[in-house]
């Protein structure tokens, strides 16, 4: 017989079965919430930080070789990119929670 009771957990072991637990593979998210994302966009977000990480380097190298408008200018970039990273992550979880709330109890 089924009952509500019995189709809440068989979507309770179905959402623990098709979890993802990633590491905080994120150095500058405050929290890791990689746990509803595809592998994709854990590389994704990946090659970012690796790119801004990548053009703060080179800022700190622009500032020992006193080019102090290329050091600013990479620093812009990189908040920048940071910040796009973050309005992005935060428009695609908001996207998968309300793309969850449609999903009938029975999925």
């Amino acid at each position: 017989m089924i009952t509500r009771s019995n189709l809440a957990e068989q979507l309770r072991v179905y959402q623990i079965r098709s979890k993802h637990d990633w590491a905080s593979v994120s150095f500058f998210s405050s929290t890791s919430s990689f746990s509803s994302s595809s592998r994709v966009h854990v590389v994704v977000f990946v090659i970012w930080e690796l790119v801004i990480l990548l053009l703060l380097v080179c800022s700190a190298v622009s500032l020992f070789f006193r080019r102090l408008q290329l050091a600013f200018i990479l620093v812009c970039v990189s908040l920048l990119l940071l910040f796009c990273m973050k309005i992005i992550k935060q428009v695609r979880l908001a996207r998968n929670k309300k793309r969850r709330m449609l999903l009938p109890l029975s999925m």
